[in-house]
């Protein structure tokens, strides 16, 4: 066995978002050969890949088949999360990409989905910042737990800067966490957007995989602001089942699918899909009706990346800072998992397949 034979070999093995193989990608590095024993290093387009097992054993069986049948293959992982920055990296330079998690109105839990998306994400080896953009409705310093806590200010580069409060492997900056709970956020347009440039600019965020941009609902100022200051690499929109949330959230997809703006929308995730009481795990109530989000996205021909159930411990978790995705509930964890599963793949075909992400200039 050669190296060139293993590289030949390999070079059927489609990565299967991608649509090349592995060869042509260049994801296979470090190959060593000892007699029948094979190892090799895939590089993964990010460490929360949900297609590890699928790559390991379509590399395992093309060895095996097309080289030697006797061959002792041990396939290992790593990742270089991809990105498609286009910008100069002024802004948020060590962050490969920006996510901005969307709603057309509020009360579908946008705050819920966009902290246990970025939960998931981390859980799965990346390196992951949540940023609070509701200025007027802050809520993810009240499901992490960190309610009263203040974040610290260090100096780099000359530049005071504030640093992002740890909590459950995820960098947190929310506005709940400078100003007083019992304080209302009285601001005009320019106000709220000056404070999201602030965020951006002048919080430590350092490198990232990930940055999951908590909206404010509906679409107005901020989401302008947040698109004209930092290169989004795209949008997640929440909805519910519902016919009155469904027709918001055609207003958010629309917004994003204006020419000037030309920010892909990365799917649809749809929350309070069904409720499944725990003493019966096989039965699905449809509460706020069945199938609302699969058929929005297909009429828009965007993928439906999950379909979250109501649950208790959603609820709970999320008022005494303990996220679903830090519970035990397994179901729960799952829905989730698979939700950000399906985003982390769907980020990686848009950074593969669309135009590279930039700061959008916006003429009004």
């Amino acid at each position: 066995m050669t190296n060139e034979d293993i590289l030949k070999a390999l070079s059927n093995v489609q990565e299967p978002d991608l649509g090349k193989d592995l060869v042509t990608l260049n994801m296979v590095k470090d190959i060593k050969i000892d007699g029948n024993n094979v190892s090799f290093t895939v590089v993964l387009t990010t460490p929360a890949c949900p297609l590890k097992d699928m790559i390991m054993n379509a590399s395992i069986n093309a060895v095996k088949l097309l080289v030697n049948k006797d061959a002792i293959v041990k396939v290992n992982f790593t990742s270089n999360t991809s990105s498609n920055r286009k910008d100069g990296k002024t802004i948020l330079a060590g962050v490969k990409n920006i996510i901005a998690v969307v709603s057309g109105k509020g009360g579908v839990g946008k705050s819920t989905v966009s902290s246990n998306l970025a939960l998931a994400l981390a859980q799965g080896g990346a390196k992951v910042g949540l940023m609070d953009a509701d200025i007027y409705g802050p809520s993810q310093h009240i499901m992490f737990g960190v309610r009263g806590e203040r974040p610290l200010m260090r100096e780099v580069d000359g530049k005071g800067m504030i640093v992002p409060i740890e909590k459950f492997g995820i960098k947190l900056m929310s506005i709940g966490l400078l100003i007083d709970e019992k304080q209302a956020v009285v601001w005009r347009g320019p106000m709220v957007s000056s404070a999201i440039r602030q965020f951006v600019s002048e919080v430590d965020w350092g490198e990232l995989d990930y940055l999951v941009i908590d909206m404010p609902p509906g679409t107005g100022d901020i989401h302008l602001t947040m698109v004209q200051t930092v290169p989004v690499t795209g949008v997640i929109v929440v909805t519910t089942p519902q016919t009155v949330a469904l027709a918001d959230a055609k207003k958010g997809i629309a917004m994003f699918g204006q020419a000037q703006l030309k920010v892909p929308v990365i799917g649809l995730v749809e929350n309070m899909s069904y409720f499944t009481p725990a003493e019966l795990p096989d039965k699905k109530y449809y509460i706020f009706g069945k199938d609302g989000g699969k058929n929005l996205a297909e009429d828009f021909d965007i993928p439906l990346l999950g379909q979250i159930p109501i649950a208790e411990n959603i609820r709970e978790g999320g008022d005494i800072g303990v996220p679903a995705m830090i519970s035990d509930d397994a179901i729960t964890k799952k829905a989730f998992m698979d939700f950000a599963a399906n985003a982390v793949r769907g980020i990686a075909m848009r950074n593969a397949n669309l135009e590279p992400t930039q700061i959008q200039e916006i003429v009004a």
